[in-house]
Parts: structure tokens; C-alpha cells; sequence
């Protein structure tokens, strides 16, 4: 399933780490800044997951301050491996969102992948990026087949903050 930009974002409800659920965050509302950032990522067995959410909990201020009040990262890994992410890769200020279902991870268009290694749950979601405008919808979005090449988030923030500035619209739904 493709999901394009202007359609409605897919219910996510599912529970965080350290308690509450999404819908506590209201993605999609426009509180706190126009735009909304879902990262979904492949688990606690991927370093560059491990890096990207890093640089995300990093940087929270600095994409508050290009329009996006609101972010989560969401995987199809247990409760408990989420406590353990969060604890090991120090995140202090990202919302970790645990128990994607494969129903979900296809509603939102993300590739699927069955364990190869060790470590791997048998089957997990590979990496996603969603910015969610302030009415729900999809604004823009980037899905990969393989756990490297995804935007930098410096593009990612330039792109918000341009969209912002120039009240650039939603593109790519033709």
C-alpha cells in the first residue's frame, strides 16, 4: 500500500515506553509546531537505528524549531526490548513507541524483513520517515528495502523549515 501526501496518516496507537500511548502526543494536531515527525525504525538489533534515534533525541530543539512540535519513533519491537533501547541508547527526550503490528507497518507503507542473523526478531519493519501536517495528513515521507540510506536529518530540518517559511504545500499526491 502507498500512502500519499494529503491522505490521512493511519491510526498509531500504541503504548510508549515509561507509559501513555501516541494518542497522548496528538501527532497530527499542530500543537507545539505546524508538522509532526514519526521515525519508525527496524529494532534494537540495528546500529544505524542506534545512531539515527540518537541524533533525533539530540535535536528535538532544533526541529521544534523548524515547525515540528511533535515527534516518536515507533517499531515492531516488544515492551521489553524498547525499555532496553531506551536505556541503552541513552534517549531522554524522543517518545519510543513499541508493538507495531504488521497490519499497521503495511498501512503506512513500510517494507517488512524476516530475521538473517541472530538477534533479529523474525520479522521487523524497515525504516520510515513521516512528517505529519497540522489536519493529519501526510506531508511528506521516506521508506527504505535496507537499513542505510535515509535523509540526513539536517535535510530533514531544512525541508520542514523551508515548508514552514514559504507555506510550501504538500507534494507527489498527483
Amino acid at each position: 500500500m502507498t500512502l500519499l501526501p494529503t491522505q490521512s496518516a493511519p491510526d498509531l496507537a500504541l503504548a510508549l515506553v515509561g507509559g501513555g500511548t501516541t494518542d497522548d502526543l496528538k501527532l497530527g494536531t499542530g500543537i507545539g509546531g505546524r508538522f509532526s515527525l514519526v521515525v519508525f525504525y527496524r529494532g534494537l538489533h540495528c546500529p544505524i537505528c542506534r545512531k539515527q534515534l540518537a541524533e533525533i533525541d539530540k535535536r528535538i530543539e532544533d526541529l521544534k524549531a523548524a515547525g515540528v512540535g511533535r515527534a516518536v519513533a515507533v517499531s515492531m519491537e516488544t515492551e521489553d526490548r524498547s525499555t532496553r533501547i531506551v536505556e541503552q541508547w541513552h534517549l531522554a527526550n524522543l517518545p519510543l513507541a513499541y508493538g507495531l503490528s504488521e497490519e499497521a507497518a503495511r498501512s503506512w507503507g513500510l517494507n517488512l524483513s524476516n530475521a538473517i542473523k541472530e538477534g533479529e526478531p523474525d520479522l521487523f519493519n524497515e525504516p520510515g520517515i513521516f512528517i505529519l501536517d497540522d489536519d493529519g495528513t501526510l506531508f511528506w515521507s521516506s521508506t527504505a528495502t535496507m537499513p542505510f540510506g535515509r535523509p540526513s536529518l539536517d535535510d530533514v530540518i531544512a525541508g520542514v523549515r523551508y515548508a514552514q517559511d514559504h507555506d510550501y504545500p504538500a507534494r507527489g499526491a498527483a
